[in-house]
This record gives C-alpha cells, sequence and structure tokens, in this order.
C-alpha cells in the first residue's frame, strides 16, 4: 500500500508538471518548432544524465528494431507536440488540452484498422459519445478560422500520440527512459530543417522557459511518470491522467484568463468519461494466450502527457 500511495503521489505530481506545459510554452515566446526543438535538446540531457547516473545503458536491451521503431515512434512524438503547440496559439490552452485527450479513440480505431482489434458496440457507443463532447466542446462556428485550425491542430496531435503509441507497444525489454531518451534525440536532427533560429536571439527570458520544458517537463516528469507506472494499476493510472486537462484549464484561465463556455462545458465530461470506460476497457481485455508478457521495465503501452 505504501508503494501505490507513492505512485499515487508520483503520478499526481507528474500530471500537474503537464498542466502547467502549455504556459511554458506561451510565455517563451518561440514558434512551435522552435519550442519543440529546445525541448527535445534539454529533454535529451536530462534524461540521457540520469539514465547514465543509474545505469540504465548497461545492459539495454535495444536492439537495431527496437532502436529503429524508438526512433520512429520518436518522429510521431515530436510531431505531436508541434501540432498541440500550434493548437495553444490558435485556440487556447484548455480548449486544445481537451481536444488532445481524444487520444484513446483513435488508438481504438487504429487498432481496429491496422491490429485488426474488434471493436465491441460499448466501445463504438462510447466513441459516439467523446465524438458529441467534442462537437460540444469545441465551440466553434463556421466561419471562426482561427478556432477551427486550433482544433484541426489539436486532433493531429491526437492521432500522432494515438500512432508513436501503437509503435512503442512494440518495443519490450527496454527501460521506458532509454526509449524516451530515443525519441527525443530523434527530434534533434528531424526539427533542425524547420526550426528558425534566428528568432532565438531575441528571447530573452524565454530561454529559461525552453529550458524548463525540457529539463522538467521532459525530464523530471518522465521519470516520476514511469517510476509511478510501475507501482500502480492500470485504472488508477486512467483516473490520475486527468489531472492534467483539469490543471491545464484552471492554469489557463488562472493566468490568461481563458476559460471555456457552458455549452463547451458540458462537452468535458462526455469526453473525460468516454475515455475513462475506452481506457479501462483496453487495461481490462485478456491478453492473447500467444503474447509473451512483458517485463516490468518496458515501456508502457500508452503514456498520458505530453
Amino acid at each position: 500500500m505504501r508503494n501505490e500511495t507513492r505512485g499515487t503521489l508520483e503520478l499526481t505530481l507528474a500530471m500537474v508538471l503537464s498542466g502547467t506545459l502549455g504556459v511554458f510554452v506561451v510565455e517563451s515566446g518561440a514558434s512551435p518548432f522552435v519550442v519543440v526543438f529546445f525541448r527535445c535538446l534539454f529533454g535529451a540531457l536530462a534524461l540521457g544524465v540520469y539514465s547514465l547516473a543509474r545505469g540504465f545503458f548497461t545492459g539495454h536491451g535495444l536492439t537495431p528494431k527496437k532502436f529503429a521503431l524508438a526512433a520512429l515512434g520518436g518522429a510521431l512524438i515530436v510531431f505531436n507536440w508541434v501540432f498541440l503547440f500550434e493548437a495553444y496559439e490558435a485556440t487556447s490552452i484548455s480548449l486544445a488540452t481537451v481536444v488532445y485527450h481524444t487520444q484513446p479513440f483513435f488508438l481504438v480505431l487504429f487498432g481496429a484498422l491496422v491490429l485488426r482489434e474488434r471493436i465491441a458496440a460499448t466501445k463504438a457507443g462510447w466513441l459516439v459519445v467523446a465524438f458529441a463532447g467534442l462537437v460540444l466542446v469545441s465551440g466553434v462556428r463556421p466561419g471562426d478560422t482561427a478556432s477551427l485550425a486550433g482544433l484541426g491542430y489539436a486532433l493531429a496531435a491526437a492521432v500522432l500520440y494515438a500512432l508513436s503509441t501503437l509503435v512503442t507497444k512494440r518495443i519490450t525489454g527496454v527501460r521506458p527512459h532509454l526509449v524516451a531518451l530515443v525519441q527525443v534525440t530523434t527530434g534533434i536532427p528531424l526539427l533542425l530543417p524547420f526550426a528558425d533560429f534566428g528568432e532565438v536571439a531575441g528571447l530573452g527570458a524565454g530561454w529559461g522557459w525552453l529550458a524548463g520544458l525540457g529539463l522538467v517537463h521532459t525530464g523530471v516528469m518522465y521519470v516520476l511518470m514511469y517510476a509511478a507506472y510501475q507501482k500502480l494499476p492500470m485504472a488508477k493510472i486512467a483516473v490520475l491522467a486527468f489531472t492534467y486537462p483539469a490543471v491545464a484549464m484552471l492554469v489557463d484561465w488562472l493566468v490568461y484568463g481563458h476559460h471555456i463556455g457552458l455549452v463547451q462545458a458540458l462537452g468535458v465530461p462526455l469526453i473525460v468519461l468516454a475515455s475513462l470506460k475506452v481506457t479501462l476497457g483496453r487495461a481490462a481485455a485478456p491478453a492473447p494466450r500467444t503474447a509473451a508478457r512483458a517485463p516490468a521495465d518496458a515501456s508502457p503501452a500508452a503514456t498520458r502527457s505530453v
């Protein structure tokens, strides 16, 4: 019980940190590609130092195939961040975060399309509920191009996150810290052609926010998450994950005065409830008899963070 309590505190703190990420992105004053580039750079340094100190590079278990899968997942992850940060600028942190949490539904859909997993009638029903919630929470009108663009960016980020999860699920026997390290390191050369480094000279205090994104929201946050995952059942992980959007909406209101309207607010519990039902349903599904059991230090199937 003490171990689970510690895991609860670790994951709660990690989700609280996730909820403040939007403020760091906005306050940095940098464009999304530059923000993600330096998040990858500082994050790789943080995770590299931590992994080295913990001796994770010894017997790492990374084969060429697993490394390639981690790199592919990393490419999807970094562009997922780019789209999410674009959504912050186009709409608000609150709206982008809620829409971004449609990730589980895309994971179910891709599981059906790619892995030929059958979608049960109950899951299909919850997907309809989630879509209704998405329509309500978007609150956009046909002529509101900025909000429509923001909605599109957030959905694109959710799609890329789900695809990355499908790829990462295939990596077993490797500590998740090393998988994350490969992913953020992949982002450094990948984003070089897209980032406009001419803007960094005038960032000033923005450098502190960029460093925080890498060191705190990538290094510290990921270490807390992965430590918690080993101590908690999937049901509790799924519930605690919603600390992230709750904190994001609260911070967006406190710092920028942004809040969703009454009609939009009606859609939030629909998405939250449907997401919980789908996530917990996946966790409760029995594993195939032929599937080998993954070791305790294997990468989690899905991480609910950014």
